[in-house]
């Protein structure tokens, strides 16, 4: 990897504080990262709104087991903005076999188990990997950095609850005077029982890219750290004057 061709300027950082240069290169990103996100999030959102026909307790359970899926197109947007790059849809439909099909099954079971995926995703990802021999380059990436990456994800698991919350709230707030909705509506088997799968779901469509991002830039992160990228980047910018 050319390292001086990265968009970001590394350097020694915490665990948290490079969590926040995940979100700062999100924001940058947004257009090409949501265009992209938005090609498989909203039919999976969809379809996962459409089993409540089957049963309530559907829409939420296949948004959570999809998380780490559509973590994968997210995470081919952000490394192609790391260096500068802007993804469009077509770029990630003829890349999807590497990021939709590898290691599907693994990415739907195993990976939804990890409390620290964003901050580990990269390694299966984008160092070519496979699933069952990923094991020690994990264990490496990870070493003295678990704490950050749980902190990390459970500072976004609140911050999408918080946001799940204040979405389903609008009913309430919104409705006129006289018409204000009962809790009991909620879980009633009515329309309004459909509110909390839909503001989970608009809550994940918001959040989960800066979540990626966070991750992503704990990884580059760590491998400033174990491979000194930091040096190397100012001696090659440095010479290439």
């Amino acid at each position: 990897m050319r390292v001086d061709a990265l968009a970001l300027r590394l350097r020694p950082r915490s665990g948290l504080e490079a969590a926040d240069l995940g979100v700062v290169l999100c924001q940058q990103a947004a257009r090409s990262v949501y265009c992209c996100y938005a090609l498989v999030a909203l039919p999976l959102m969809i379809l996962a709104l459409a089993s409540f026909e089957i049963s309530r307790w559907l829409p939420p359970l296949i948004i959570w087991c999809a998380k780490p899926w559509l973590d994968r197109t997210i995470l081919f947007a952000l490394s192609r903005a790391a260096f500068g790059q802007g993804t469009r849809p077509a770029d990630v439909w003829r890349a999807q076999r590497e990021v939709w099909w590898k290691g599907f099954l693994f990415t739907w079971t195993v990976r939804r188990l990890s409390p620290w995926r964003s901050f580990t995703q990269p390694v299966y990802q984008l160092e070519g990997h496979s699933s069952l021999k990923a094991g020690a380059r994990v264990r490496q990436i990870r070493r003295r950095h678990v704490g950050s990456a749980l902190m990390m994800t459970s500072a976004f698991s609140l911050c999408e609850l918080a946001l799940a919350c204040a979405a389903l709230s609008l009913p309430f707030w919104l409705a006129p005077a006289g018409l204000t909705p009962h809790l009991t509506d909620l879980s009633s088997g009515g329309m309004l029982s459909l509110a909390a799968p839909v503001a989970g779901a608009f809550a994940v469509l918001f959040l989960e890219p800066f979540y990626v991002a966070a991750g992503f830039a704990m990884y580059l992160n760590r491998r400033a750290e174990l491979e000194a990228w930091d040096l190397e980047q100012e001696f090659r910018r440095a010479f290439a004057r």
